[in-house]
């Protein structure tokens, strides 16, 4: 027996002089099985794999958070003569989401943001209702001359 490497495919084999053909690719979309038929199962003992992702964590409480917004509106509004109005909304809405976060049982969070929209609101509405006063009272005046010419 000679150590001669096998034919090419295609070629004729040294022994019958018949061209010899290539093994059939293997099928689309199967995998090759090992020798000796199906793969092994696994082996006893391995621990299952780990879970997904835990339980999600609490949510904001977007009334609370809107609460906090239109209160900080409703101060810079002051400039514009509505942010009385508008700490009023944010009044509500911070009472509103603070019951709404104590009868989440944990599944909501805001609390600070309910809070600080309630009190921004508030002191809109207090600074807004001594400016109603100081122009009812005259003390603010509204027809501002100019001594400039």
């Amino acid at each position: 027996m000679t150590n001669e490497p096998p034919p090419y495919p295609g070629e004729p084999s040294p022994s019958t002089n018949e061209p010899t053909n290539p093994p059939p690719p293997p099928s689309y979309g199967s995998a090759p099985q090992p020798p000796g038929g199906a793969y092994p199962p696994p082996p006893a003992g391995y621990p299952p794999a780990p879970g997904g992702y835990g339980p999600p964590g609490p949510q904001l409480n977007k009334m609370a958070m809107w609460s906090m917004i239109t209160g900080i509106a409703s101060i810079v509004g002051l400039c514009c003569t509505f942010g009385g109005l508008i700490g009023i909304v944010s009044i509500i809405l911070g009472m509103i989401s603070r019951g709404e976060i104590a009868k989440s049982n944990g599944a909501q969070t805001g609390t600070g943001m309910a809070i600080a929209g309630i009190a921004t609101g508030a002191v809109a509405i207090v600074i807004f209702v001594i400016i109603i006063v100081l122009y009812a009272t005259g003390t603010i005046d509204t027809d501002y001359q100019s001594n400039f010419g």
